[in-house]
Order: C-alpha cells, then structure tokens, then sequence
C-alpha cells in the first residue's frame, strides 16, 4: 500500500507540525513572489524571491520530512538534499543574474547605476580614480 493512503492516521501532534511548516513555507514563498511583483526596480526585485525561495523551500520540506518519517516509521531525510539544493543553486544564480545586469547597465551608461569601485578596478588592472 501507498504510504500517502495511511494520511489519515497521522497523528495530531505530527499533522500540527505539518501543518505549521507547510503553512509557514507557503507564507515565505508568497511574500517572496509579492515582493517579486511589486519591487520597482530589477536590483531591488531580486532579493526577495531568494530569501522567499530559500526559506520557503526549507518550510515544505520539514512539513515533507516530518509527514514521511511519522507514516513511515523511519526517518526520511531525502529532503533535505532538496533543500540543500535550491538553498545552494538559487541565491547563486540570482547573483549571478545581478552581476550580468549591472554589467549591462554599466555599458550602456545607465545614471541610476553606480560606478564601479575602486577595489573592482584595481583587482582588474586599472588604476583607481585619483591615481
């Protein structure tokens, strides 16, 4: 049989639990697709929907472990390669995504953008400004 079958046997104290992350993991990750929706600007609209991401993700996935391991009666902790994964893959790439962005809008000469620092032209061989 199914262990998704057996959801009624649950126990409460275990369906609280459940209940408490799934519901705080959907919190999170509604707050990160709102502040994604709203934000103005694409640099202010990349940090929320990392945080909401990664810590949304780690909500549903204690909710999923809790679940398992309770029905199963052994613990199932393949979840968190789950959340090892998103935790580890999205802030890099929306850094990365940042990165490219503000490359691009530095080459087209965009005001709202700010110069480049001087501890990134020194570690690309240019001389900082005032040298």
């Amino acid at each position: 049989m199914n262990v998704i079958e057996h959801a009624g046997d649950l126990p409460a104290w275990a369906a609280l639990a459940v209940s408490f992350f799934l519901v705080v993991g959907a919190g999170l990750t509604l707050t990160g697709t709102i502040g994604f929706a709203r934000l103005p600007t694409f640099y202010e609209r990349i940090h929320a929907p990392t945080l909401g991401t990664s810590w949304g993700t780690g909500g549903i996935v204690m909710a999923s472990m809790i679940f398992f391991t309770v029905l199963a009666t052994r613990p199932v902790v393949h979840e968190i390669l789950i959340g090892i994964f998103v935790t580890v893959t999205t802030p890099v790439t929306l850094m990365l995504l940042a990165r490219a962005a503000l490359h691009r809008d530095r080459a087209e000469g965009n005001p709202e953008v700010p110069a480049e620092a001087p501890l990134e032209r020194e570690a690309e061989g240019q001389p900082a400004a005032g040298d």
